[in-house]
């Protein structure tokens, strides 16, 4: 295991004002997000929607790396270059979604754990060839009543460890997903709860399987009230209430925090992470962002309507909105 290039490609993925493109949506969910706008759910629409986003100018300035997903990872630019090569060439870490999805776990009514440890060092061997130095595995936790239980978020914190050594063996750094839902009726404080079982679990999992902390990246969900509650805390309690529960449950030796959206708004995403950022508190870890929908859903609306200029300008607010969250700098009338 090379510790040294671990380490740097985990920093440089969190390095100062840069975030990563969450792009590794499935072919299924990628294609029904292409027909709800009313495009036709194609491989080759797929990749033309997803090329016209990396071939935007000037990316790079706020995005570190982008997760891909297994079709596009062998995919090419419309120049002919294969994906992966074309944000090497722009100074972007190409990195893949390595999970096979999740199933329901035997015996929990409605928990889920993630599957995709057959054969996944073949699979990493093979797509670090391609170019990929980064990798995601995301776990699914949902609360209701007295779910999670113990048995659910043990077995998805050992699969995440397992996994995360696996990669790093490989030489590819991996992001530890172990997102908590936002789906229900839970509070704000439920959520901090289960938040914090989830990653200190997941973190002990990581100690009895060697996995070289300051060689990861951790995504987490933010803390927020379920999307039924009525009762939502404000945008200043999500900030302190979710650097809470980091700093009691994350290890230092974690390089960066790359936080994903989960179902907020884009303007929400980015004002939480504005105001972390801001804190007078100086946070032993980079806190950044891996969002998919929120630098994707408007981008993809303009290109729906035939404006592939338009999706990247999009696509591009959305960076550089987040960019200034990463100083703090972030302001509403920005967005305007």
């Amino acid at each position: 295991m090379d510790t040294n290039s671990l380490e740097k490609i985990a920093n440089d993925l969190v390095a100062p004002g840069k975030g990563i493109l969450a792009a590794d949506e499935s072919n299924g969910t990628m294609s029904k997000r292409l027909e709800a706008v009313g495009i036709d759910p194609s491989e080759e629409n797929r990749r033309k929607y997803r090329v016209n986003l990396f071939s935007s100018e000037n990316y790079e300035k706020a995005i570190s790396g982008v997760i891909l997903y297994d079709e596009t990872i062998r995919q090419k630019m419309d120049d002919g270059t294969d994906i992966p090569q074309a944000m090497i060439n722009r100074g972007i870490y190409p990195g893949i979604k390595v999970d096979t999805g999740t199933i329901d776990f035997e015996g929990h009514e409605g928990e889920k754990v993630t599957e995709g440890l057959d054969g996944l060092k073949e699979r990493c061997q093979e797509y670090f060839e391609m170019g990929a130095r980064f990798t995601k595995w995301r776990a699914v936790i949902s609360i209701d009543g007295e779910k999670p239980s113990d048995s659910c978020v043990s077995e998805n914190a050992q699969l995440l460890a397992k996994y995360a050594r696996i990669c790093q063996e490989c030489g590819l750094v991996p992001i530890i997903e172990p997102e908590v839902l936002m789906d229900g009726l839970h509070s704000a404080e439920r959520c901090l709860e289960v938040t914090s079982r989830v990653l200190a679990k997941t973190f002990s999992e990581c100690e009895i399987n060697d996995v070289y902390l300051p060689g990861v990246l951790l995504k987490p969900n933010m803390i927020i009230s379920g999307n039924m509650n009525d009762e939502q805390i404000t945008r200043k309690q999500v900030a302190e209430m979710t650097v809470r529960c980091l700093s009691e449950n994350v290890p230092t030796e974690v390089p960066g925090i790359v936080f994903l959206s989960g179902g907020q708004s884009d303007e929400d995403a980015t004002a939480h992470l504005n105001i972390m950022n801001k804190m007078n508190k100086k946070h032993p870890w980079e806190l950044s962002y891996s969002y998919g929908r929120a630098l994707q859903a408007s981008a993809l609306k303009e290109w729906a309507k035939g404006s592939p200029e338009s999706s990247q300008l999009e696509f591009l607010k959305r960076a550089e909105m987040n960019h200034k969250a990463r100083y703090g700098e972030w302001d509403i009338k920005l967005e305007n």
